[in-house]
């Protein structure tokens, strides 16, 4: 008799803790919409480092990821503004750009891999001579790791930037940013 009861104790302790543990689980699970902001730093490289000041970067973001599979999709509206090294003008690309984001396995903090593709509005503002700007396609690649907290995510990220004028040059910059999904 004693050896059922530690028999059926230990089932219930194993069920027990079976629970708790796909509570854990479910609770660190991704939404599978999220719709997020971000804001940092945008560093000039290249052609674009010659002639402007590391600037600035704001984000506005809508990302659908499946439970199944580490694999979501991000579109992103991004501004990024430069100043000239000697003033008097700024450098701005306003951007809508899709994604794909791999979130690599781990529990907690969570490592990403992003890059994607869009449209990018270029303005060059020059004080007294007025502004020109135009269209062009772009892409981008970059990493970033996820922190889970109650109720929302943190990121941290940085993506390489290209932008392809019609003339075959093109402008290259990363913004590094931080941010919440809700």
């Amino acid at each position: 008799m004693k050896p059922s009861i530690i028999a059926a104790a230990l089932v219930g302790i194993a069920l027990v803790s079976l629970s708790s543990e796909s509570r854990a689980q479910v609770s660190t699970v991704a939404k599978p919409v999220q719709f997020g902001i971000a804001a940092g730093a945008a560093l000039p490289t290249s052609d674009v480092s010659d002639s402007f000041n590391t600037g600035f970067n704001v984000t506005g973001t809508v990302g659908f990821s499946p439970s199944l599979i580490p694999l979501g999709v991000r579109v992103d509206a991004a501004y990024n503004s430069f100043g000239a090294k000697g003033g008097g003008a700024n450098l701005n690309f306003t951007s809508v750009t899709g994604n794909l984001v791999y979130k690599f396995p781990s529990t907690g903090v969570s490592p990403y891999a992003i890059g994607g593709a869009g449209w990018y509005h270029a303005t060059v503002d020059i004080t007294g001579a007025g502004s020109a700007s135009d269209n062009h396609f772009g892409w981008n690649i970059g990493g970033g790791i996820s922190m889970p907290l109650s109720g929302f995510d943190t990121f941290l990220e940085a993506r390489y930037n290209q932008v392809q004028f019609d003339n075959g040059n093109s402008a290259k910059f990363i913004p590094i940013t931080f941010g919440v999904m809700f």
